[in-house]
């Protein structure tokens, strides 16, 4: 709303004209997300200690967790606010796929404000019960894979990309939207795996965005993404001050979520970030590439997969404790050296994906 109103005066004050470059408005949109975060942050903190809005510690955990007990949950209404108000002010509001991001950030993040809800409130340590709980994130899924797919201002609505390989284009057909339920719906439960020990998640989603930014504009400039020989996607390049609020709104986060953790983002904030993640993967044609920024979801996600198969089928767990941070946590590790050990992998991941642009 502020960028239109600031934008629509330039004809009068000239240096306004700077509010229709996506990159100035990308860097006031991390401020004001980290800002707002940094503002609001003591204030939501409060509130959530006086409603006893606060973690169960489960008893086989790691015994360090145990101390962890009666801290805030559900911060993640604090980095939803934040993303929501920084996008309010300088994203462009008549763009599409702004209002596909907010949907999805809302929606699985709505899906998990109810999941905290019973868990909490109600006293139901199960929460939202599986069926309902998955068959929510699906069906919000297959109205974005849809909305999509039907997008006739998207040359490439059900194309796969391949990273590394300029020319490997697949053409999925209506199968793209299922594919699309399952890039979705795995990201916003992957990330929410991952929320299990202080300041992890989110810094990891924080990189993250960072990296699916530079991509995400490079996308939606039609000269550098023919330099780089990547598909031209019109329209998309604003998605690039969602991923600045998202980032701003991480950091802000992150100062109080960092170790010792004063507030927990719970099920609202983790599936929230990881359907967004998800969701500008599918409209960006990145999802390949989600999987390699991504990567340590993806390998917290596949610690639990193949422990629980191990134990159903053998009676054996491979894992002192999955997710598999919990197992380093087992064997010694101090929580902030996997926290940081995890972070550096991160990094190296996403620098590994902002390769495949050169690559190509």
């Amino acid at each position: 709303m502020l960028y239109s109103l600031l934008y629509s005066m330039h004809d009068w004050l000239s240096p306004l004209n700077v509010f229709r470059y996506i990159t100035f408005r990308t860097s006031l949109a991390v401020l004001s997300a980290m800002l707002f975060a940094l503002i609001l942050g003591p204030w939501i903190i409060s509130r959530l200690k006086r409603l006893s809005m606060t973690q169960q510690i489960r008893d086989d955990g790691p015994r360090a967790h145990m101390g962890k007990a009666g801290t805030p949950t559900m911060g993640g209404i604090l980095i939803i606010i934040c993303i929501l108000l920084s996008i309010l002010l300088w994203g462009d509001l008549k763009n599409m796929y702004i209002w596909v991001m907010i949907i999805s950030l809302a929606g699985f993040g709505g899906i998990g404000l109810l999941d905290d809800y019973l868990k909490i409130v109600k006293k139901n340590p199960k929460g939202l019960r599986a069926c309902y709980k998955f068959g929510a994130q699906i069906a919000l899924a297959l109205l974005i894979g849809i909305f999509l797919y039907m997008n006739p201002k998207d040359p490439y609505s059900d194309v796969l990309s391949v990273p590394f390989f300029k020319k490997w284009l697949f053409d999925l057909g209506w199968f793209y939207i299922p594919f699309s339920i399952i890039v979705i719906v795995g990201s916003s439960n992957a990330v929410n795996l991952t929320d299990g020990i202080d300041g992890l998640a989110i810094g990891l989603v924080g990189i993250a965005v960072l990296a699916n930014g530079v991509l995400v504009y490079i996308s939606g400039h039609k000269g550098l993404a023919q330099y780089l020989q990547v598909l031209y996607l019109p329209g998309t390049g604003e998605l690039t001050v969602f991923c600045g609020a998202m980032l701003g709104a991480s950091l802000g986060f992150l100062w109080y979520n960092s170790y010792p953790a004063e507030v927990f983002m719970g099920d609202v904030g983790s599936l929230g970030l990881g359907g967004s993640l998800g969701t500008l993967a599918v409209i960006t044609k990145h999802e390949i590439v989600l999987a390699v920024v991504g990567g340590i979801f993806v390998i917290e996600t596949l610690s639990v997969v193949f422990q629980v198969t191990s134990f159903r089928l053998t009676g054996k767990r491979i894992f002192k404790m999955a997710p598999i941070h919990h197992h380093f946590e087992l064997k010694g590790w101090p929580e902030p050296k996997v926290i940081v050990r995890f972070w550096i992998v991160g990094i190296i991941l996403a620098l590994l994906s902002l390769a495949t642009l050169k690559v190509r």
